[in-house]
């Protein structure tokens, strides 16, 4: 009881800040998420800690990711002019040379480490505030992707306590069932549903049904294997929490786990939508 009640008032207070930022500004949206980018990528580089291939130093390779989100939010919030955007390569590449005088055993390895987190970090948190850049008075859109990706999350969750039998992939995560990702898929389309005709605003991409019910299809699956992308780093890397930041709930990854992954397909979507 005391794990679930804990669970409960950090979701309560996770949710309220993500929903707060995204509500209140594009601006203040940056700033959360600059935050939570910070924290993911010490959590990240932290994860390498004693591995026997990997040696990443996560000063350095924090430093270059941060530079780099750091460019892409001046560009986007309309700080930085576009030119400024030719600079990421090289620091990617100083980063990269590092690896000259480390004298690691398996600099290719790090180096991955390093192009990897940019990817899986930056690429989607950086997508997350263009969107609300773009969509500012469309606000209802982003908070609406994590409606659902939280309905798909928590319903698969209890689905899976109450009836789960079948797992799902018990080589990387065994607690997950069918009977849950079902349960959860179920009250994620439930859950457009509602949203699109409670929360939608008219005249806007958040109002129309056909836009929320496209997007459940798309949050579920890659909600799913984001979770699931996210256990089996963990697994290979023998740890059973990025963090412990949220208590809880783990660190600050093992909460976006499902929106990392999600972002940037639901983000193409809502590209689509508004070109056609």
């Amino acid at each position: 009881m005391n794990d679930i009640l804990t669970r409960s008032i950090t979701g309560a207070l996770f949710v309220s800040a993500v929903v707060g930022s995204l509500y209140f500004s594009p601006l203040s949206t940056a700033i959360l998420f600059s935050i939570v980018v910070l924290i993911a990528l010490i959590e990240f580089n932290r994860l390498f800690s004693g591995h026997e291939i990997f040696s990443v130093s996560w000063e350095t390779y924090s430093l270059g990711s941060l530079l780099t989100f750091g460019i892409l939010l001046g560009v986007i919030s309309g700080f930085l002019p576009p030119l400024v955007l030719a600079v990421i390569m090289p620091i990617w590449f100083t980063v990269f040379l590092l690896e000259l005088f480390r004298k690691k055993a398996h600099p290719i390895a790090n180096m991955a480490a390093f192009a990897f987190q940019n990817m899986y970090i930056v690429v989607p948190f950086t997508l997350l505030i263009l969107l609300r850049y773009q969509v500012a008075s469309d606000v209802a859109l982003v908070i609406g992707m994590f409606v659902l990706i939280w309905a798909n999350d928590t319903f698969a969750y209890l689905t899976g306590r109450l009836f789960g039998k079948t797992r799902l992939l018990e080589r990387i995560s065994p607690k997950k069932t069918w009977e849950g990702t079902l349960g959860g898929a179920l009250m994620t389309f439930g859950f457009a549903l509602s949203y699109g005709l409670i929360f939608g605003q008219p005249g806007f991409i958040s109002g129309d049904l056909l836009f929320w019910i496209v997007a459940a299809l798309i949050i579920v699956p890659t909600a799913v294997l984001g979770d699931l992308l996210e256990s089996l780093m963990k697994r290979s890397l023998h740890i059973k929490d990025t963090g412990s930041i949220l208590p809880g709930h783990g660190g600050i990854l093992d909460r976006f786990d499902a929106a990392i992954f999600t972002i940037p397909f639901f983000y193409c979507w809502c590209l689509i939508y508004m070109y056609f």
